[in-house]
């Protein structure tokens, strides 16, 4: 029986059911607690499930919106600002996902992997909300991050009385979320862990590791063998216990001997569950993390139904609870749940904040102008220019960089290039590229390359990020000029010695340079762990380091052409 609870929120009374208990198919039961107004009346609801647990959601009731780098901003508080949702009519569900909180159950593996599917509980879950008799039978969802998520899994198993989604800051692909070009990303770790500011998954006893379930022991001990060989991951050692213990961070496990992208991660990948999604579907994501804004707009290509595609300003963390995208939340479901014709369909499909002029530019696809891809090239004396050098590489020496593992340094190397001042206002949006020869002395490392806009006094933001392992430089048949694609599904050693065109991946960006700036990239094989940048991420949102010394030679001669590919937009728009 639930326990009945009201809640004083600023001069609005909020009626809490606490406890109530959904079964699913199989017998097992979720918890989730509603939030309504006092009247008896049916409404909509907003449902909301993640592992987080929901009474650190119920925080959104009495803690203000922190922003990074808050010390009091907690990563995990991601199901909505709960007074609002009332205020606006909608019953607020919120749930914990099997084997979380104080729901029954199992949980098996990462994001899906393994066990009952989570698409298949949101199904169920939905179901029994439109069922109930405070609810109208219309139901959306609410919830950014892993709760995004959530909703792209719960809309591809069609439940029919989900009437249409808003998904705001969403991560889909598992292997682009813990390994960006291969590299692995150390941010999955925190929000499972309860690390950087993130209080974690709400786990107990009842998470498994997907790996131990489904592998012998000898073929573990043979898999935790072969990680352990890698120079990086030896060298961490967060990542040599978890390896030895992985009953102590089992979820986490699973990633660390999960390197390489295959059938693990696209068994459930959202993406590819994306094209059974028809409902209306609102995808909003902010710039500054370019993988989420690369997940988002696969995800927006591959749905089949209405949607809309909004890319926001940078920096790139919202609050938390998120109260950014309420009013356009409100005003998507509005007009698909409720029926009231605000005209949010009348406008474009895709709406893009462009940093720098600061202005929106709409349009019927992403990206929303045309481009026309153009070359910078690296030059010697650390510049970028719109011509190739034309001497070789007797005259034009390599640029090139000693990194020390950060075992025995603290001190990151940083190769730099830079155009001159832009003379006048320089727009681009879309992806690039960075074909980058080079030559190390080792069978691998790692490449990050990071772009920035340099103002005149000397404040700088930065624009997109590209990552590769050198062992995964293989490409797709995906890739065309300025875009990148990388199967991920091997990993080659580098002779060393040879040189190698590396051709990276640049995620998404909206940029104009304004007079009196410039571009400027930065390429190294680790990265700063604290600069304007990352101050605004929580602490472990890094990459997993080289653990071995390499040096690098950089190639960018008439032979050799290490340039940048960029997508420079040109006047006509197309609608």
């Amino acid at each position: 029986m639930a326990e009945l609870q009201e809640f004083d929120a600023g001069g609005q009374t909020i009626r809490i059911r606490k406890n109530l208990r959904i079964p699913m198919r199989d017998g097992i039961e979720l918890a989730a607690d509603t939030y309504e107004g006092v009247d008896d009346k049916p409404r909509p609801a907003l449902v909301a499930l993640s592992p987080y647990g929901k009474e650190l959601q119920a925080l959104a009731l009495t803690t203000p919106p922190q922003r990074r780098p808050s010390p009091m901003w907690d990563g995990c508080i991601e199901a909505g600002d709960i007074a609002r949702v009332v205020a606006e009519d909608y019953v607020h569900v919120i749930g914990d996902l099997r084997g979380s909180g104080d729901s029954g159950g199992e949980h098996i593996g990462n994001y899906n992997a393994g066990g009952v599917s989570l698409g298949q509980d949101a199904y169920d879950f939905i179901e029994w909300v439109a069922a109930q008799p405070w609810c109208d039978g219309n139901v959306g969802m609410i919830g950014i991050s892993y709760f995004g998520s959530m909703q792209v899994l719960a809309a591809a198993e069609r439940p029919p009385h989900l009437k249409a989604i808003f998904v705001s800051g969403g991560h889909y692909d598992f292997y682009e979320t813990t390994y960006h070009g291969g590299i692995m990303w150390f941010m999955p770790r925190a929000a499972r862990e309860g690390r950087g500011g993130d209080s974690g998954w709400a786990f107990t006893d009842r998470v498994k590791s997907r790996m131990l379930e489904t592998y012998s022991p000898e073929e573990i001990e043979a898999r935790v063998a072969q990680r352990l060989a890698d120079p990086d991951v030896a060298a961490w050692p967060n990542l040599v216990h978890v390896l030895n213990y992985p009953k102590n961070h089992e979820a986490w496990f699973d990633i660390v001997t999960n390197e390489l992208d295959g059938p693990w991660y696209e068994e459930r990948n959202p993406i590819n569950l994306a094209r059974n999604i028809d409902i209306p579907v609102y995808l909003q994501i902010d710039q500054g993390r370019g993988w989420t804004m690369d997940g988002t707009i696969e995800l927006f290509h591959a749905l089949q139904g209405p949607k809309k595609l909004d890319i926001g300003p940078y920096p790139p963390m919202q609050s938390r609870p998120f109260i950014e995208e309420h009013d356009k939340m409100f005003a998507w479901y509005d007009y698909w749940i409720k029926g009231i014709d605000n005209g949010i369909m009348d406008e474009p499909a895709v709406n893009v904040f462009v940093e720098g002029s600061r202005q929106r530019v709409a349009a019927a696809q992403w990206p929303p102008k045309n481009v026309e891809y153009r070359s910078l090239y690296l030059r010697p004396r650390g510049t970028l220019s719109t011509e190739p050098e034309p001497m070789g590489a007797r005259y034009a020496a390599p640029d090139g960089f000693y990194q020390a593992p950060l075992t025995v340094t603290d001190k990151v190397e940083i190769l730099k290039w830079e155009t001159p001042v832009f003379a006048e206002p320089t727009e681009m949006i879309g992806t690039g590229a960075a074909h980058l020869f080079a030559e190390i002395d080792q069978p691998d490392t790692n490449f990050i390359l990071r772009m920035w806009d340099y103002a005149p006094n000397g404040k700088r933001q930065l624009i997109t990020t590209g990552y590769l392992k050198a062992s995964h430089r293989e490409l797709d048949e995906r890739t065309t000029e300025g875009n990148p694609f990388h199967p991920h599904t091997r990993a080659v050693p580098v002779e060393p010695g040879a040189i190698e065109e590396y051709v990276l991946r640049l995620y998404p960006f909206a940029n104009t340079f304004l007079p009196g700036h410039k571009l400027v990239v930065e390429l190294s094989n680790n990265e700063p762990l604290a600069d304007e940048h990352n101050a605004l991420l929580p602490p472990d949102a890094f990459h997993l380091p080289v653990g071995r010394p390499v040096t690098h030679k950089i190639y960018r001669d008439a032979a050799h052409p290490s340039r940048l590919v960029l997508p420079f937009t040109t006047r006509t728009e197309t609608n």
